[in-house]
């Protein structure tokens, strides 16, 4: 067997193996998936991030830019909007559109029939950027799955999907006791 084959034991069958040993009445299972989702992301991160720095921009700013390029034209959002579409507060928003601005990839604009509302909006200049990290971004997120067929690949898809959607109803659980 190769090194690294989805076979072999790895770093977390190693932590469960040895919290079974350790501590034989506490179930460590749960490890099984979030053990190996944590150790994917920090590699994901590590991976992604590398085609940011090319760009000269950080996740947060493609997080932005991604959402206005999404929006599709005239390609402006609220901070509210752009809030209710990533995981980051409205001031969070802020901050970053502030940084956008700063590097000529956004504007503000207000509403023409409500002054009180105000759009960031892509540039030319962050049109253009976006969709070349974003095409470098999506090849780069498909080389990360090529140990994965198209069909794991959807089922991955659906049972993270899953996952996301059991994490939603624990955070409500929590909020309601």
């Amino acid at each position: 067997m190769t090194r690294g084959s989805a076979e072999q034991p790895d770093a977390v069958d190693l932590f469960l193996e040895q919290w079974r040993r350790e501590l034989p009445g506490v179930d460590a299972t749960p490890m099984a998936v979030f053990g190996r989702l944590h150790r994917s992301f920090v590699r994901y991160q590590t991976l992604i991030n590398e085609v940011f720095e090319q760009h000269g921009i950080n996740m947060a700013a493609f997080d932005v830019l991604t959402a206005l390029r999404r929006s599709g034209p005239p390609y402006r959002r609220t901070s509210g909007e752009l809030a209710a579409v990533s995981l980051v507060s409205s001031g969070g928003v802020t901050l970053r559109v502030d940084r956008l601005e700063a590097a000529g990839l956004v504007v503000r604009e207000r509403d023409a029939d409500d002054r009180r509302v105000v759009y960031a909006r892509l540039t030319d200049r962050g049109l253009d950027l976006v969709e070349r990290v974003a095409e470098a971004h999506f090849a780069n997120e498909r080389g990360m799955l090529e140990g994965l067929s198209e069909a794991e690949r959807q089922r991955l898809g659906r049972l993270l999907s899953k996952l996301e959607r059991s994490l939603e109803n624990a955070e409500r659980a929590r909020v309601t006791t």
